[in-house]
């Protein structure tokens, strides 16, 4: 017991946490718990997760920002190697929060895992060279049921690391890259989102 360290509400978000887990190291490497469900019960978090994902994306890859309609994830995210800036909106039209985000940077060296739980948009963008990315859900993937929205909506305002380039009324990545010149790259699919208000009719 007592093998992580839990930051909750991040960024003054409700639910929002950032986990750090003990690890123990010496000369021949290290040895961690990625997931211990008494440690998680412990600090009140009592999820249960029903499928792992794992990804590997280029340096400028962005991925979102997604989310799940009718059947949405809470998701435990982590990094292997590499770095991402990893991104969870608001999006509980009851939360005092709405439409606010939170990022945090995750590395295979920090070691750091961001929990999302459901009712958040979430992307992240790829900083390092390459980033092999992994994360745990709450709940099925849809394939029909996903939604998103434009990873730059001036609404939401996210503030990527690095990049640069300016909003010209879509989430296309046209014009966009990171500060040494690497090109943001976006799927088709997501360079289509629409902002958080055309996207959430009720505001």
């Amino acid at each position: 017991m007592g093998q992580i360290k839990v930051e909750k509400n991040a960024g003054g978000i409700e639910g929002l946490c950032i986990i750090e887990p003990a690890v123990h190291g010496d000369s021949r490497g290290y040895f961690m718990e990625t997931y211990n469900r008494n440690d998680f019960m412990e600090n009140g978090l009592d999820m249960v997760f029903v499928q792992d994902n794992q990804s590997r994306s280029a340096k400028g890859v962005l991925r979102g920002l997604h989310f799940q309609k009718e059947f949405p994830q809470g998701k435990l995210v982590r990094v292997l190697y590499g770095s991402v800036f990893d991104v969870a909106v608001d999006l509980r039209s009851q939360s005092p929060t709405y439409g606010k985000w939170h990022g945090v940077e995750l590395t295979g060296e920090n070691k750091k895992q961001f929990y999302i739980p459901k009712g958040f948009a979430h992307g992240f963008l790829v900083l390092s060279d390459s980033a092999e990315f992994c994360y745990k859900c709450t709940d099925f993937y849809h394939p029909d049921d996903e939604g998103g929205m434009a990873w730059n909506d001036p609404e939401i305002g996210i503030q990527w690391p690095q990049v640069s380039g300016s909003y010209q009324g879509s989430a296309s990545a046209e014009g966009y890259a990171l500060a040494d010149g690497t090109p943001l790259l976006l799927s088709d699919k997501d360079q289509k989102w629409l902002g958080i208000r055309e996207t959430f009719r009720f505001n």
